[in-house]
């Protein structure tokens, strides 16, 4: 539990920093997979990690199953509004690997789940920011910079040759007042990017993002945005990808 709380207000320090994530995902020709949320936040321990030090943290690297919490908690999960609980229920594919080190000045995450198809697979961003909730007297609890706050969605989609990812605005007003919030935090995070990285099982025939580079092999697809230019327009990484026969 202790872990727990120590990661849960990690992150929510970190996501007002200048950081990068990086949307990963490992496509098979089936639709099965595995995706990740990379969160590296080493700018952050450039400034912390000697404080930390000095106040006697240890540097820690271990995975956390959020099956594994959510069952543990299950009696006291069940006192919380339906909202809440939903929210948390995200959580329960996922898995964390949690590096924090004050020496190295190295502080990243990686919460990742598997999936059967990825059609089924949900927001893993949104839930990411969200999973700071799960620490002591964070529930409606705000993320910084409103973030986390579902006003936007995101959805897959595979068949056959084509692989789509849209995200769209679900709520405009809890959009705006994010976009709103911003403001306050555009220094902090003016160097923040948000990286794609995909793994396909072929080779890339084309793809809707000119911008976008690949490997020597055709079948990994990179691209990178703002992150704030992200939050702002969630449809910047729409994306459409064809795949060779």
């Amino acid at each position: 539990m202790f872990k727990l709380r120590y990661w849960s207000l990690l992150l929510v320090m970190a996501l007002g920093f200048s950081c990068n994530f990086t949307e990963e995902i490992y496509l098979n020709d089936d639709g099965s997979g595995k995706l990740s949320i990379n969160f590296d936040g080493s700018e952050m321990m450039d400034m912390a990690g000697d404080e930390m030090m000095k106040s006697g943290e240890k540097a820690i690297d271990s995975v956390i199953s959020f099956k594994a919490f959510l069952a543990e908690k299950k009696d006291s999960i069940a006192t919380l509004s339906p909202a809440e609980q939903a929210k948390l229920k995200k959580l329960e594919p996922f898995n964390l690997h949690m590096v924090v080190n004050p020496e190295t000045k190295e502080m990243k995450f990686d919460m990742y789940s598997d999936f059967k198809h990825i059609n089924e697979v949900g927001d893993a961003f949104n839930t990411f920011q969200e999973a700071s909730s799960i620490g002591p007297g964070k529930q409606n609890q705000a993320s910084p910079a409103g973030m986390g706050n579902q006003s936007t969605e995101v959805e897959y989609f595979f068949k056959a040759n084509t692989f789509k990812r849209t995200a769209r605005i679900v709520d405009s007003l809890l959009q705006q007042q994010s976009v709103d919030s911003l403001a306050g935090a555009e220094m902090f995070l003016s160097g923040s990017m948000y990286k794609l990285k995909y793994h396909f099982p072929r080779r890339v025939k084309s793809s809707s993002i000119e911008a976008a580079t690949y490997s020597a092999d055709g079948k990994t697809l990179f691209y990178e945005i703002d992150f704030l230019s992200y939050m702002k327009n969630p449809d910047t990484l729409n994306i459409e990808v064809e795949l060779e026969d």
